[in-house]
């Protein structure tokens, strides 16, 4: 069983809004059309000063391969 943390990111205030967006459209969007909103959402995450996330973890808590980068 996997565990998913998009319901806890899509509603916490220290998400930054254009990431809850991505992952909105990503949770709204048919499974094969997810990974561009999910990659968006963990450049996002990454590239956030407050968050300080490295790659592999932005990757990570959007539910995306840990390889693979955030450029």
């Amino acid at each position: 069983m996997s565990f998913s943390v998009t319901p806890l990111l899509l509603h916490s205030d220290q998400v930054p809004t254009a990431a809850r967006r991505a992952l909105r459209a990503a949770y709204d969007a048919p499974i094969e059309e997810r990974a561009p909103y999910l990659e968006s959402a963990a450049r996002i995450l990454h590239r956030d000063g407050e968050l300080d996330l490295d790659c592999v973890d932005a990757r990570e808590l959007v539910g995306l391969s840990v390889e693979g980068t955030c450029g």
